[in-house]
């Protein structure tokens, strides 16, 4: 065996292991195991915190979010039916939170700052600043589900679990939200043109 090949076997079994850790702490936590949980939240503190950030363009609001969301997962830890499937549930409820938060403040500010996570290295800030813009004028569900593959590398039949919908309607979700970006886009770009 050379040894790129022993590494990418080395970094399955740790992957392996994490996840059995994992669920053994899902496990634990579930039971009521409140240092478990504790543990769990650590180990995905990182993946909420750039995902809550992708929805609240705002350091305070994503880590708000992250609180908001831990809270009602250790609430209702005892009602995760399938603990394999607990990123996908704490995922639900971190979206669930953040929409409940926007709907109190009914104000959505424009972006103030913007993640790290680009599409591409080699676009620029102003083609940034209006994707971001155009993907915060989606409605929710396409909002999600664009987020959820493009910035967080889901794949499709986890978006599907995350949202409680089909896979079908993911699909469906994300090729209207690339169309009503693509017209953004352009209207934008049209407009531009104009006023140079």
């Amino acid at each position: 065996m050379d040894k790129a090949c022993l590494e990418e076997c080395g970094k399955g079994m740790v992957m392996k292991m994490k996840n059995k850790v994992g669920l053994k702490l899902v496990e634990k936590a579930a039971k009521g195991n409140r240092e478990a949980f504790g543990e769990l939240i650590i180990m995905h503190q990182e993946y909420l915190y750039r995902l809550a950030y992708m929805y609240t363009k705002n350091e305070q609001d994503a880590l708000d979010a992250v609180q908001e969301c831990a809270m009602r997962a250790m609430i209702s830890m005892d009602k995760l039916r399938e603990p394999e499937y607990f990123k996908t549930w704490i995922t639900r409820i971190l979206i669930n939170s953040i929409y409940l938060a926007q709907k109190k403040r009914k104000n959505n500010s424009p972006f103030e700052e913007y993640s790290e996570a680009a599409p591409e290295p080699s676009v620029s800030i102003e083609e940034k600043t209006d994707l971001y813009d155009a993907i915060d004028l989606l409605p929710p569900t396409y909002k999600t589900v664009v987020i959820l593959q493009y910035f967080q590398g889901m794949k499709i039949n986890e978006i599907a679990q995350v949202m409680s919908i089909p896979v079908g309607s993911v699909k469906a979700y994300l090729f209207r939200a690339k169309e009503s970006l693509r017209n953004q886009l352009e209207d934008g770009n049209r407009e531009k043109v104009r006023a140079e």
